[in-house]
């Protein structure tokens, strides 16, 4: 190991890493042999990997508790989802009869519906919360169904109209000023 200082060996992918770990774990019998041979076999696969020592005396603690030494998949977590896609499409429903309403407001309909109109299928929308209301109106699910167009309606003034202008207008400076135009005759 000292004479290999200038020398670094590492790895292709995790995976090759891990198997090499494990062979030389398995080979060394690293369970059974002393403080000091650990020591050694630890370096060796430092340097034979290129991972750090706290990172191969963590490949280690795996081969011991399990034997093997292979990478955890990655799993996220995710909560189960509260709201159906059918409690969606009935809140797009309620939005567009309402004309899309404020979150409070919202709500207080769909609690309506459900405690005084006794419509079952409000149950769960019945006691969603304002903020929880606002993310199921920024999903896409959401958007999909409650998607309204409208075309632009005309303006009722004519940006750029030509006319001579009125000497009688009454118009306001910048400090807030009335300043009345008289004709001079």
């Amino acid at each position: 190991m000292e004479a290999s200082e200038g020398v670094a060996f590492v790895g292709q992918s995790r995976a090759e890493i891990y198997a090499f770990t494990e062979r030389v774990l398995v080979a060394q019998q690293y369970a059974a042999v002393g403080k000091k041979e650990r020591g050694s076999v630890r370096r060796y696969l430092s340097k034979m990997t290129g991972l750090s020592l706290p990172q191969v005396a963590r490949l280690i603690a795996k081969y011991r508790k399990s034997g093997k030494v292979e990478a955890e998949s990655y799993r996220r977590h995710s909560f189960a989802a509260q709201y159906t896609d059918g409690d969606i499409a009935l809140l797009a429903e309620v939005d567009r009869a309402h004309e899309r309403l404020s979150g409070p407001a919202t709500r207080r309909i769909l609690e309506r519906e459900c405690q005084e109109f006794g419509k079952q299928d409000f149950q769960r929308l019945a006691g969603i919360s304002v903020s929880h209301l606002y993310n199921l109106r920024r999903s896409l699910r959401y958007r999909r169904q409650a998607a309204v167009f409208e075309l632009t309606r005309p303006t009722p003034v004519s940006i750029a109209e030509r006319r001579k202008p009125d000497p009688r207008t009454v118009s306001v400076s910048k400090h807030g000023l009335q300043l009345i135009s008289r004709v001079i005759l």
